[in-house]
């Protein structure tokens, strides 16, 4: 008999997709959420390239367009907000939408209908499988019994901690943290976002749809004791790491200090030497972290489509569709992964040269384009 029931732990990206794609192949998924409700962060994130057709084929794709942003360009700035580079926040193609994680989750949401199950105030807490299926308790709820585990709830998964063991063995910090927070001052442009440098920091405003954000990035080493959910933490790293910065730090740090929804967490690195154990697979960033760097929501809607397309295939084997969906899926994930350092270098460079060196660079950027257009146009 075909695998029928599946948990999906997190309604972020990942797991509202799966279930959308679960439910129209006759499954029954429930999805749980640690969270009273949908994500409630309002930073941005993109679905381009395979997640785009995806979305296509999810027929949400005019909804996530008249949730866009609307931002068009990514402008630098120094110290007194004077403009040193500018490059266009395009992915080449035309097909790819910014929108806010909170509207990227509604609209996943309401794509699985009414068929789909949602526990809300609840998380995973215990996980014992055999043979015929997985046996879960429930911080809250009563213990159930499900055909398949999924853990699609992201950097710090539970079920990841529990089916393969403890966070370290495979979270690896990057270098870089990150923090965000909603911002009603007042903002230069809606189609552009703001960024400003100082040595191995970022401050960036981003004019969002209807709210603004801030984000503040900067590099330092992993932190003793750090936790992810202890906000007065967050805060003393941020007034240590911004001290003495420009534009319009000192007063966006007035911000941080009365904020009641900041953001804070390392950038990292998720890398699972195996992405399933048993009835159990990982998925979205739980599996193959690139945070920070936009990609993530691709990369959670591409896979999630990836598991449930191997499932449908393989009903009477899951293992065999958990090494399909995986072999297929990182052949998108690990080229990302591999590019953190990269792009780091580029939003946050560490050295003035640096700043320097990437500014000059953007200055480039419409002779290229202009060149590449040109090469199309006598090979037409």
């Amino acid at each position: 008999m075909a695998t029928k029931t599946v948990l999906i732990s997190g309604a972020g990206v990942a797991g509202p997709t799966l279930a959308h794609w679960l439910v129209r192949a006759g499954y029954h998924p429930t999805v749980v959420e640690r969270a009273a409700g949908l994500r409630s962060s309002g930073s941005p994130v993109d679905v381009r390239g395979p997640a785009a057709d995806v979305a296509r084929k999810m027929g949400i794709s005019a909804r996530l367009r008249e949730a866009a942003t609307g931002v068009t360009s990514l402008r630098f700035v120094n110290d007194r907000g004077k403009s040193v580079g500018r490059v266009p926040m395009d992915d080449g193609g035309g097909t790819g939408v910014e929108l806010t994680r909170t509207d990227l989750a509604r609209i996943l949401h309401d794509a699985s209908g009414d068929d789909a199950e949602y526990v809300f105030q609840d998380s995973v807490v215990a996980l014992a499988q055999d043979a015929g299926g997985v046996d879960v308790t429930f911080e809250h709820g009563a213990p159930r019994r499900f055909d398949l585990v999924v853990g699609a709830d992201g950097l710090h998964s539970a079920v990841r901690r529990l089916a393969f063991g403890p966070e370290p063995g495979f979270v690896e910090h990057m270098g870089v943290y990150v923090a965000t927070m909603p911002f009603d001052g007042p903002v230069s442009d809606r189609t552009e976002i703001v960024m400003y440098n100082s040595p191995g920091r970022a401050m960036a405003l981003h004019p969002s749809r209807e709210r603004g954000i801030v984000a503040f990035m900067f590099r330092g080493r992993a932190v003793p004791g750090f936790d992810h959910r202890d906000a007065e933490q967050h805060k003393r790293l941020l007034e240590n790491a911004y001290a003495g910065a420009g534009w319009r730090v000192p007063e966006l740090r007035e911000h941080v200090r009365v904020a009641e929804d900041l953001y804070f967490d390392s950038v990292s690195r998720v890398r699972v030497p195996k992405w399933s154990a048993g009835r159990v697979v990982l998925v979205g960033d739980a599996a193959s972290c690139v945070s920070l760097f936009g990609d993530g929501s691709t990369l959670a809607m591409a896979g999630a489509y990836t598991l449930a397309t191997e499932l449908v295939a393989s009903p009477h084997d899951p293992a065999l569709a958990f090494r399909r969906y995986e072999a297929a899926h990182r052949k998108l994930s690990d080229p990302k992964q591999r590019k953190v350092p990269v792009a780091t270098a580029l939003l946050i460079p560490a050295t003035r040269a640096g700043m320097a060196v990437r500014n000059f660079g953007t200055r480039l950027l419409p002779l290229v384009s202009a060149a590449q257009k040109l090469a199309l146009a006598k090979g037409a």
